[in-house]
Formats: C-alpha cells, structure tokens, sequence
C-alpha cells in the first residue's frame, strides 16, 4: 500500500513536472513572438493607408502638399543593400572558412575571430563616421557605394562567425571521407562541407541583411539622401531608412503618414526576402537530398 502511494505520488510529481516545464516553453515562445506581432500589426494599423499606385511609383511631394512616394527610396536602398551584399557575403563567408578548415586554434586564425567579435559591436554610427572619412572626404561627395561599404562591413563579422559554427557542425567523417577518395582539400570544402553546412550559412547571410537593412546613422554619413531619382553608385542617394528619419523628424503629418507606410515596406521587404531565400533553401536541400 505504501508503495502503490509513493507511486502515485511520483507520477502526479512527474504530470506536474511536464505540465509546468510545457507552460514555461509555451510562455517563452510566446514573450518571443509577441513583440515582433504587436510591431507588426501596429505598423500595418499606421501605415496600411499609405500605401498606394502612388507610394510605390512617384518621389516625395514637396512639405505641406499631399501625395507623393518613396520610389526613389525603395530603389536607393535596393541598390545600397545590394552593394553591401556583394562586399560583405563573400568575404564573411570566406572568413568563416577560414576559421573553421584552415586557422583553426592559430594565432592569425584568433586575431581574426577577436576582430570579428569586436566589429561586431561597433556602434552603427561609429562605422558611418569611420567610411565618411575613408571614402567620402576623399572623393569629396557623398554616395550610394559609400553606403553599401558601410553596410558591407557590418555584415562582415555576423556572416563570418555564423559560417565557422555552422562548418564546424559538420561531422568530420564526411570530410575524410571525400579525402579519401582523392578529393583536393580546397574542393572537399567548397563542395561538400560548405554544401552541407549552407542552410545554416545562408541563414546568418540574412540575419546579416536584416540587420543592415534598417540602418539609418551610416547612411546619413555616406549616401546623405536625395530627393531626386537617382540610379548611379557615385551619388547621393535615398533609402528608405534615411527617408523614414526626414519624415518621422518633419512637423508636416503627410510625411508622418508617408514615414509609417514606409516602415511597413520596408519591414515587409525583409520579411519576404528572408523567407524566399528560406524557401528556395529548403527546396534546394530536399532535392539534394532526393
């Protein structure tokens, strides 16, 4: 009888257990979820109005007249992110390489990763005021690739370290297997580790992207701005982090009305990008995989 009692009592201690350990889960995930959906919903009930044939299609409008968009913006910072992207993905990947298959525990390899870790937690505004003296005193003018190396650069330690984890999470019996089949090491690393390892590699190239993309300080120290349609590297130009700041800081409520539709874009341009890339991703390893 004793027994049959302990023994219920365990099971009712373990039920409680379980139960309460599911509860805390749910309500993390929940504490997680919420603020991303409370910003969101808050963004469409500000900004859904904005948006129109009009936002998408024509520049701003001059203060206290109605009407307008933020073409030039979205494109500027298309254009912007773009660049960014080309300088920052491939040599943050290639540092990660580096790190995971080549230095290893080497003195050069720590350098790296400290420098990485560091740039890492650099101010956004500190790196705008560092590329406006590199590259835009010099060239004495404002422009669109001054603004994509700003960006480039930040996204270089994100991509960096996320691609020496994820290599170092492949097992090693897959790359001593390709070694053993005569397979040259530089190959064995382009083509198979880093093939295993991509989901996780293209996953924090767009935690890098996300990141950048919302930037406003940098941009106001090397793309400034431009009221204009502008598609050329070698000028200033808009984005829409920059375009949001102006009109968010004006006292006319068209452009307050206009600086909330294009936080909804441009949370809306992020959301999209990540997820097709998720989603060709996924196609990709299941194919493979097939």
């Amino acid at each position: 009888m004793a027994r049959t009692n302990e023994f219920a009592l365990r099971n009712r201690m373990r039920w409680f257990g379980d139960h309460a350990a599911s509860f805390l889960c749910v309500t993390a995930t929940v504490l997680v979820v919420a603020p991303l959906v409370a910003i969101f919903v808050y963004l469409i009930f500000k900004g859904a109005s904005s948006l129109n044939i009009a936002f998408f299609l024509h520049k701003p409008a001059p203060m206290g007249e109605t009407g307008g968009g933020m073409a030039n913006a979205i494109i500027g910072s298309g254009l912007v992110l773009g660049v960014g992207s080309l300088l920052g993905v491939p040599i943050g990947i290639g540092g990660g390489i580096y790190l995971a298959e080549f230095g290893r525990g080497g003195k050069l390899a720590n350098i790296v990763r400290f420098t990485a870790d560091v740039l890492n937690g650099v101010p956004s505004i500190v790196m705008g005021i560092a590329i406006y003296s590199l590259i835009v005193v010099p060239q004495k003018h404002f422009s669109a690739f001054a603004g994509g190396v700003a960006l480039g650069i930040m996204m270089i330690p994100t991509v960096t370290r996320t691609t020496e984890e994820m290599l170092l999470m492949v097992p090693h019996n897959i790359r001593e297997a390709a070694l053993g089949l005569g397979v040259p090491n530089w190959r064995s690393v382009l083509s198979i580790t880093l093939k295993t390892a991509s989901p996780g590699v293209i996953t924090g190239c767009m935690l890098a992207f996300a990141r950048v993309a919302g930037e406003t300080a940098p941009l106001l120290f090397t793309a400034l701005g431009n009221d204009f349609m502008s598609y050329r590297l070698d000028e200033p130009i808009a984005t829409l982090p920059q375009q949001i700041f102006v009109y968010a800081m004006s006292p006319d409520d068209e452009w307050h009305r206009l600086a909330w539709g294009g936080a909804l874009v441009l949370i809306l341009l992020i959301v999209i990008a990540v997820s097709l890339v998720r989603y060709v991703t996924s196609r990709g390893v299941l194919k493979g995989a097939s």
